[in-house]
């Protein structure tokens, strides 16, 4: 049982990891990332290293949040330069 959980734990991350290089769409890569995270959550658990679990399942949405908000200031910034005549 143990070897099915950490095979789909690494094809979590290697489909995140594959998914933030290759898609374009910030959105998509947040995603992505979410799901890379959820496999690197899994394989800290497999290890048992489960106070350190906690912690990535805590600072993972955290994370993620910061990356929405990072992307929607980057695209108010790109309009208004766009508004401006800058670009």
């Amino acid at each position: 049982m143990e070897f099915f959980v950490s095979i789909i734990a690494i094809a979590l991350m290697v489909i995140g990891a594959f998914g933030i290089i290759f898609l374009k769409r910030p959105l998509d890569k947040v995603i992505m990332f979410s799901i890379l995270d959820a496999g690197f959550v899994l394989v800290i658990v497999l290890f048992k290293y489960l106070d350190v679990a906690m912690f990535a399942a805590l600072a993972g949405p955290l994370s993620t949040l910061v990356f929405i908000l990072s992307i929607v200031k980057i695209k108010e910034i790109r309009t208004k330069k766009i508004a401006s005549g800058d670009a």
